[in-house]
């Protein structure tokens, strides 16, 4: 069994080495541990850290592509390289690295194939009044929209199993955590929270750049993911709700009309019956999104198949390559 854990890192030079210090070297049924960082196009010497502390994969970005994008180069490099179980984690040692035990047991014992960690939340020092509760909300929007339990949404501390690994689509460009969520909310993969503990914080967040940039990206991704998976739910609702807009302007309009009002109210009409037809319209634009929508699940189901082929074959001949080496 072999565990990778990766790091994401965009000029981490300062804070790399505590977080690496911090990662176990030995977990009960796990036969190698391995180190991977993604450097984001770091501009300090990130790289030289790492190579020095003696990470056994850098994944290198020429330029800044944010975190989503270099959650997936990880994956890609852990898959090939041949993890059983890949640990994200970040690295300004917001996590504490005992913890992975507890993140890969579920994974270990068969239960789950996705294991977030869960933050205290209302105990961290750091954290803002407004940001606990914007936390919560978030994390609650998101389990209605994956219909999960997941308790902490935004946390980057987690662990996929290879399945679950092989089946990770991430399109936005600004974060992987809550479309991921979404994702494996809507294709049932077995996914679970445990609660974690975490360290003083070494650094602000570079994630967002104040509270409401921060708000509004989130929105944008659970809005943008929950269209993408659940298309035709979003556009009912849509739909309806100006459809039935339209409708109580019409029933206005004909209580008038009865009343011998009518004449002066041509433009209620008007806009009822817009209104009516643009829900109807909201509604048949769910229905064809939600077979572009069946047609991804196809795609990614086929793309599921080409990554584990090309993956096995991979890691087939470095394993028959070290056998002859041997």
């Amino acid at each position: 069994m072999k565990l990778i854990i990766q790091i994401p890192c965009y000029n981490e030079a300062d804070t790399l080495e505590v977080a690496l210090n911090d990662l176990p070297k030995h977990i009960d049924g796990i036969d190698t541990i391995e180190y991977l960082i993604i450097n984001d196009g770091s501009m300090d010497n990130t790289v030289e850290v790492a190579q020095k502390w003696g990470v056994h994969y850098i994944v290198n970005l020429k330029r800044n592509k944010g975190l989503a994008k270099g959650f997936m180069a990880g994956l890609d490099a852990c898959l090939r390289n041949g993890a059983d179980i890949i640990v994200n984690t970040d690295a300004d040692n917001q996590y504490c690295g005992a913890d992975i035990e507890k993140i890969v047991k579920p994974i270990l014992e068969g239960k789950t194939d996705i294991v977030i960690g869960a933050r205290p939340i209302d105990e961290i020092e750091h954290f803002s009044g407004i940001k606990k509760k914007l936390q919560h909300l978030g994390s609650w929007v998101v389990r209605k929209a994956s219909n999960s339990d997941v308790a902490d949404a935004p946390s980057g501390f987690r662990a996929f199993s290879r399945e679950a690994a092989l089946r990770m689509n991430v399109t936005n460009e600004y974060t992987y955590t809550l479309e991921t969520i979404v994702q494996a909310g809507r294709e049932k993969i077995a996914m679970q929270s445990v609660p974690i503990r975490t360290n003083e914080e070494l650094r602000p967040s570079r994630l967002f750049k104040s509270m409401w940039g921060y708000v509004k990206k989130s929105v944008l991704t659970i809005i943008r993911a929950y269209i993408m998976y659940k298309p035709l739910v979003f556009f009912s609702i849509v739909g309806t709700m100006i459809f039935l807009s339209g409708l109580a302007i019409g029933i206005r309009f004909i209580m008038y009309y009865i009343a011998g009002a009518g004449n002066g109210h041509i433009q209620s009409l008007i806009l009822s019956s817009t209104l009516m037809l643009l829900g109807f319209q909201t509604f048949v634009v769910g229905l064809q999104a939600d077979i572009i929508s069946a047609n991804r699940k196809l795609l990614e189901d086929i793309q599921y198949h080409v990554r584990k082929i090309d993956y096995d074959q991979e890691n087939s001949l470095k394993d028959k390559k070290c056998d002859k080496e041997q």
